[in-house]
């Protein structure tokens, strides 16, 4: 219940106010309560004095405006916080008294002061306490102040009383609507402050949890950009604004996303603006390990970026999330380890050449070998031949780029030739080859780098069917599309293998329990090698039941 005036307590000023009724102290809450009934009886006063002047001769008249003025002292004066909660009612209980001694003095000059009463009954029933006692004092109040006096008066009829009856019904309708109004305004305030409980708990706990994501965002290791669907940032954490500084042209402290310093991997190039993480991010684009370098000079770093977009509870873009994370360390060292790997492929190849060299030199010199040398340097022969292979293949690796010179080539030749060059291998290891080719196969291709892919595609096969098996090199075309398989009945491999198998030095998780040879480089290199044709080599694989490999190139 809210007001528009109200009495100042303190300095006894009437003012005007906008505060909720329930916002005011106990005793200001009694003073607003009492005070429509105040206010009527001086207005009653006013009419009697300037109408009906003899009435203020009447004793009861008077003390009707008397205990009017008193009851409104007591509700000032009264330390109701102190008291009882309930026992302010006691004034509008006194309120039915006063009213009664009005109704006698002066209902002959001024009728319906009785109807005074309708005002503490509204108190009582809207205090909501002792609702049931409050509708039975808001029938059995009014009722007599018109039924007492007339059995003192004495000769009382029965049409006296009936027509008595109306004021008391009247206020009782009235007490029992404010009651039931009372009892829904109490229902939703309780409703109300349950709320008011639950949303400040939950205010607690999101400025809780802010706190902590706060602090968590501060102390990761890794830049975090928030930006709303306009571009405009929500949040940048001390990383990335590190990063942010980083990118910063010299001489410009606030640049915006146009004129950061963002490059290339080649680190010279910048990168065009419409293609850079954050604006890329800004157009709803989701990326992963998108790597740029930030800055210029000696504090350049890489920075791999990742974006995921925002959507709102329509599905509609909300803005993105860009993570930086500084991986120069990591690209460095994957820089020296490929010169690593190349300074010393090219100095074992020399040595390497030498060795075979002359161990093929003393081979041919069937006249003067002994018998008993002849096998060690086959095995010589052997081992020095497959070191020169791995360093080929290192070096392949580390150049990352493969030339190939196409020709006209019959590649059901380069199959048989293949698998010709396996069957001591796959002699050994009890491993039945077999060719499923037609006569000729005529394609424009690499003939060197296309045995390549076989020999290590075959090899594989035989290598990976230790117990004995079966492969099959099957060649056919479909349309202008060269199609190869290379499958076998070996170990097989897991789904999650399969989708590493074609990464360098990678080795499936059985291979690695076991003694089977090789460093991981075989296959990397045949996807590069098919790949360089405009082709692509795919895999089928299930744990024990073998490996298949499908290789397409253009005819």
């Amino acid at each position: 219940m809210s007001g528009n005036i109200t009495w100042d307590i303190d300095s006894g000023r009437l003012l005007f106010f906008r505060r909720p009724f329930h916002q005011y102290s106990l005793r200001g809450r009694v003073v607003l309560s009492q005070m429509p009934l105040s206010v009527t009886a001086a207005l009653t006063a006013v009419l009697i004095l300037l109408f009906f002047p003899g009435t203020l001769a009447n004793p009861l008249y008077i003390a009707f405006l008397a205990t009017q003025a008193l009851l409104l002292a007591l509700c000032f004066l009264v330390p109701w916080d102190r008291l009882p909660y309930p026992s302010f009612l006691v004034i509008p209980l006194l309120d039915f008294v006063s009213i009664a001694l009005g109704r006698e003095g002066g209902q002959e000059s001024l009728t319906g002061i009785s109807l005074l009463s309708v005002f503490p009954v509204i108190w009582l029933c809207a205090s909501g306490l002792y609702p049931r006692l409050a509708l039975l004092a808001s029938f059995l109040a009014p009722l007599a102040i018109i039924w007492v006096p007339l059995f003192i008066r004495g000769g009382v009829t029965g049409q006296d009383l009936a027509r008595s009856l109306l004021l008391p019904v009247m206020t009782l309708g009235i007490g029992v609507s404010v009651s039931v109004l009372t009892l829904s305004m109490v229902r939703q305030q309780r409703d109300v402050e349950e709320k008011d409980v639950q949303l400040r708990v939950a205010l607690q706990d999101s400025k809780h949890q802010e706190g902590l994501l706060n602090s968590v965002l501060e102390t990761v290791h890794l830049g975090v950009l928030a930006v709303d669907a306009h571009g405009n940032d929500i949040l940048m954490n001390r990383k990335q604004r590190e990063n942010h500084k980083l990118a910063a042209p010299l001489g410009n402290t606030d640049p915006n996303e146009s004129q950061l310093l963002v490059f290339q991997p080649d680190r010279v190039t910048k990168v065009p603006v419409d293609q850079r993480p954050v604006r890329r991010a800004i157009m709803g684009e989701n990326f992963t390990d998108n790597l740029v370098w930030l800055g210029s000079g000696s504090e350049q770093r890489a920075i791999t970026t990742s974006a995921r977009a925002m959507k709102d509870q329509d599905g509609a873009f909300a803005g993105s999330v860009i993570v930086f994370s500084d991986v120069t360390d990591l690209v460095n060292a994957l820089a020296a380890k490929d010169d690593f790997v190349s300074n010393v492929s090219h100095e074992f190849r020399t040595p390497l050449t030498s060795i075979l060299g002359y161990v093929e030199l003393l081979l041919d010199d069937d006249d003067r070998l002994p018998e008993s040398y002849r096998e060690p340097l086959n095995i010589i022969l052997r081992n020095s031949q497959r070191l020169l292979g791995l360093v080929s293949d290192l070096l392949t690796s580390r150049s990352g780029q493969l030339i190939v010179s196409p020709q006209a080539v019959d590649l059901a030749e380069l199959v048989r030739a293949s698998i010709s060059a396996a069957l001591p291998r796959a002699a050994a290891a009890k491993v039945r080859l077999q060719a499923d080719t037609p006569e000729r196969m005529d394609a424009h291709v690499d003939s060197v780098r296309m045995s390549q892919v076989l020999d290590n595609l075959v090899s594989n096969a035989i290598k990976y069917s230790p117990d004995g098996g079966h492969v099959v090199v099957s060649l056919g075309a479909e349309g202008n599309t060269l199609v190869c398989r290379v499958s076998d009945t070996g170990m097989g491999m897991s789904e999650k293998d399969q989708t590493e198998v074609f990464t360098k030095f990678f080795r499936t998780s059985n291979v690695r329990n076991t003694s089977i040879p090789g460093v991981g480089l075989g296959l990397p290199i045949s996807k590069a090698i098919v790949e360089a044709h405009g082709g692509s080599i795919q895999v089928r694989s299930a744990p024990g039941e073998g490996t298949t490999f499908t290789v397409k190139v253009p005819i």
